[in-house]
């Protein structure tokens, strides 16, 4: 596990970074503007999303580490997906508490990634 943590830490943060420039761009939407620059995010909240459940079933299967953070990276990456199938649309009541959802999960991550105790186990047989 120990091998594929410092990756799945520096992709946690990507992904964080990500989706709070989501919000922000979000947040000029509603001065309006930012609207271009809200939609190729969306993009690279799926590619860094992406990366992080490959990365997540890295720690998991080889690693030998805890299945929960590459099933949380897999909810990123697929919420992230429904969110933009309802953000074209107009459904601000759904495409908001997935934001929100997908944010926490986000956070959660590099959380878990970067508490010490996960080293810890990943060294001990």
């Amino acid at each position: 596990m120990v091998k594929y943590l410092t990756p799945f830490k520096i992709l946690a943060l990507v992904n964080v970074a990500a989706v709070l420039l989501q919000a922000v761009t979000a947040g000029q939407l509603l001065s309006g503007g930012g609207k271009a620059l809200h939609g190729m995010g969306a993009g690279g909240v799926h590619a860094a999303g992406l990366l992080l459940l490959i990365v997540g079933v890295l720690v998991w299967r080889p690693g030998r580490g805890p299945g929960r953070p590459a099933l949380a990276s897999l909810a990123v990456l697929l919420l992230g997906f429904v969110q933009s199938a309802t953000g074209g649309s107009g459904a601000t009541a759904l495409h908001v508490p997935l934001g929100m959802t997908i944010m926490g999960l986000s956070v959660w991550l590099a959380v878990w990634a970067f508490t010490p105790s996960r080293s810890a186990r990943s060294v001990s047989p």
